[in-house]
């Protein structure tokens, strides 16, 4: 299984960006999809995370700011980022838990994507 992330980008404080996260391979399905990031010199962190049923969770620093949300049928994530500030500048991951089919059995793998970076300039 492959993620590809995309959508990141150069933003003034205040503004708005859409970060896109597309699942491929085969004979697979998705359970939990998160968005993680990670700013120069600090530890990867939680942003955003939702269950293929839809529940979600966020970290503190961004309630009421960004969105998650994924369409199952596309195997895609998203994060709607909004009112965004300078602290928001990190590189963004997405990362999938997945059940992979294989010879009639099925293992769970987890699966990154290769980051997009998103700047906030002040």
């Amino acid at each position: 299984v492959q993620l590809q992330a995309s959508g990141g980008g150069l933003v003034q404080a205040g503004g708005s960006l859409r970060l896109s996260c597309a699942a491929s391979g085969r004979d697979f399905s998705i359970n939990l999809m998160g968005w993680y990031r990670q700013a120069p010199g600090m530890q990867r962190e939680l942003v955003a995370r939702i269950t293929n049923g839809g529940d979600t969770n966020y970290a503190d620093s961004v309630k009421g700011r960004f969105t998650v949300s994924r369409d199952n049928a596309k195997n895609t994530l998203y994060l709607e980022m909004s009112s965004l500030k300078p602290e928001d500048t990190a590189v963004y991951y997405c990362r999938a838990e997945v059940t992979l089919y294989s010879s009639g059995r099925a293992a769970q793998y987890q699966f990154w994507g290769q980051g997009t970076l998103v700047t906030v300039s002040s």
